[in-house]
């Protein structure tokens, strides 16, 4: 068989170079920092050279599959994941829970967000952010489970046995607020289990709270968390049980009832 001049010789695996390079830096900037990502940073993460990184960068920005900061430069994560997430299995969750979103926004003029499980961990697939604030987005992110609220919330629902292997490896001290004891943990998810709602203060980034709720239907593991967060002057702990209770009762309506 004679190839036509200039055809594409794929690897015998069938992958293609371009593309895996492109996923690899989404996968970089959503784990990235929390406000964003340099070309620099993310090429470095992927074991690519920067003008390569430049190139698809500038690819995935034209689609939206990335947003850039005009002053910083860095690279976020863009709103076409959150079309694809959207399409994805968790697309009747995501169409419940985004009116129940855009409610507890406007009540409480902080942000909401919505996360889901993926392989022990939580990616966040909806915000909404009140239109007076400036707030980095976090869709398509992961969640740090033992420093976050959502992720706080999800652990005390999860089997005991799915909980130990979330917390097998050492815990992240991202600040000196986080909890990285396996026993402190294990008496804040008992806490949890009791309150109906997880707190965070300042442990995945200093000044930055959080209260979540897990969603649950009849007594299953959680297939969603609900959050509230901002910044400490906002979300003081006065505020906790206030938010607590309606993140909890958000929980609930987004399974059409009680949850128990």
């Amino acid at each position: 068989m004679i190839e036509k001049p200039g055809a594409e010789n794929p690897p015998s695996s069938g992958r293609i170079q371009s593309v895996e390079r492109a996923i690899g830096l989404m996968e970089a900037i959503a784990d990235g920092p929390e406000q964003g990502s340099t070309i620099a940073e993310a090429a470095d993460a992927c074991g690519i050279n920067r003008a390569t990184a430049w190139r698809l960068l500038a690819t995935l920005e034209d689609r939206h599959y990335v947003e850039k900061d005009s002053y910083s430069s860095r690279y976020t994560i863009g709103f076409a994941v959150n079309r694809l997430a959207r399409s994805a299995s968790v697309d009747h969750l995501i169409n419940r829970c985004h009116p129940i979103l855009k409610r507890l926004s406007d009540q409480t003029g902080e942000t909401a967000s919505l996360a889901v499980p993926r392989e022990l961990g939580l990616m966040y697939v909806d915000e909404v952010v009140p239109p007076s604030l400036m707030t980095v987005r976090w869709i398509g992110r992961r969640v740090s489970l033992h420093a976050t609220s959502a992720g706080k919330a999800m652990l005390a629902w999860l089997p005991e046995s799915d909980t130990r292997a979330a917390l097998a490896a050492p815990l992240t001290g991202h600040t000196e607020s986080t909890h990285t004891q396996i026993e402190e943990l294990e008496a804040e998810l008992a806490d949890i289990r009791r309150a109906g709602y997880s707190v965070a203060a300042g442990e995945l980034e200093p000044g930055v709270c959080g209260v979540s709720a897990a969603i649950r239907a009849h007594q299953r593991s959680p297939i969603g968390v609900i959050s509230i967060w901002g910044p400490q002057e906002r979300i003081p702990d006065g505020r906790f049980s206030e938010l607590g209770a309606l993140v909890a009762a958000a929980a609930r309506e987004a399974v059409g009832g009680s949850g128990d």
